[in-house]
């Protein structure tokens, strides 16, 4: 089993990594991590043998971990596999994978020619903190107990640099199932690597590491469903004029099944909310709203606009923000403004960002 050597190196770019797990029945995974030019293939890609399940858990991990880092480079593709599958309900393995992708890209070193062997996992990787062991002990790294990945390093806690904010959103579908749904955005502030520090970088590899969209994961949903939130933030950001390159950020919904695009007013709120580009409201943000130009701030009418007023109306609570389309605003029922201030609510309907 491995000590870490404190402090962060850049550094040192093996090509290929191990580290370890002993899984529940005794036996020893070795999970493999190798880098290569990425070449627009996709920054992180996993193989199990047998269990694609696992894979994919794996490749949502260590994209999640990656968060928590404060430098950015995607010039590399990095490939990890294990030699075995654990079983489908554990996840003490989860560390090993992050620990693996780290070393192979020089961001901590164990000590040469001793193996690691680590153990834990998290439901908030993007947060850097890390869970005891299914058997009831604590997250290991060789001998050292840890909490969070700063730990790793002799740093802080990283998700105390995490900004994490929520707004809601209309979820219509004509039936009982119709609710507030919530999308949550989470900012880790990043440095942007070799472009940012002013060291050399040619014109292909400066746009692959600064790539706004990058930077941003959606786990939970879809491929189609992450390409659009990515879009959607980055166009955002691009209206701010220094929102981009900036910021790592993980996307989450309540509710992932929903189709549409009436709920990216509410993804570009809860992100401007994050990183401090909005005032704060005393409940809660509710917002509707699309674009086919974020980059210029513009918001677009969506459909569906007497159900999820009606919707508003029942959820809404004292001290809450709606913003709704400005195209919206002549056919408002008689009334509605009216009813939710009485409720203690507030209204704007809008046809720009940034004038709520």
């Amino acid at each position: 089993m491995s000590i870490l050597v404190p402090g962060l190196s850049i550094t040192a770019t093996p090509a290929i990594a191990e580290c370890r797990s002993i899984l529940a029945d005794g036996r020893v995974l070795t999970i493999t991590a190798s880098r290569r030019p990425r070449a627009n293939r996709a920054e992180v890609k996993c193989a199990v043998p047998g269990a694609p399940a696992i894979a994919e858990r794996m490749q949502e991990v260590v994209r999640l971990a990656r968060h928590t880092e404060a430098r950015f480079d995607s010039r590399d593709q990095v490939v990890l596999s294990m030699d075995i599958a654990p079983a489908g309900a554990e996840r003490d393995w989860e560390l090993a994978a992050v620990l693996a992708d780290r070393a192979v890209r020089g961001l901590f070193q164990p000590v040469a020619g001793v193996q690691t062997v680590a153990h834990g996992w998290s439901d908030s990787w993007h947060l850097g903190r890390i869970s005891g062991r299914a058997d009831g002990g604590c997250a290991t790294v060789g001998t050292m107990q840890v909490t969070h990945l700063g730990a790793l390093t002799g740093h802080a806690d990283p998700s105390a640099a995490v900004s994490t904010v929520r707004a809601w959103f209309p979820l219509h579908s004509g039936g009982v199932n119709d609710e507030l749904a919530w999308v949550e955005v989470s900012v880790f502030p990043l440095d942007a690597g070799p472009a940012a520090s002013g060291a050399p970088a040619d014109a292909t590899h400066t746009a692959a590491a600064n790539s706004e969209e990058d930077t941003i994961a959606a786990p939970g949903l879809d491929l189609s469903g992450q390409q659009d939130i990515r879009q959607t933030l980055a166009g955002a950001r691009h209206f701010d004029g220094k929102g981009l390159g900036r910021w790592r950020s993980v996307v989450r919904f309540g509710q992932t099944r929903f189709q549409g695009g009436s709920y990216q007013l509410a993804l570009v709120m809860a992100d401007r909310l994050a990183r401090g580009r909005e005032f704060v409201p005393r409940g809660r943000i509710i917002a509707t709203g699309c674009s086919s130009a974020w980059h210029a701030g513009r918001v677009d009418t969506v459909e569906g606009r007497e159900p999820k007023l009606e919707l508003i109306l029942r959820q809404v609570h004292a001290g809450d923000r709606v913003l709704l389309p400005k195209a919206w605003e002549e056919g408002l029922p008689a009334g509605f403004g009216a009813e939710l201030r009485q409720k203690g609510a507030t209204l704007a309907c809008i046809d720009r960002i940034g004038m709520i």
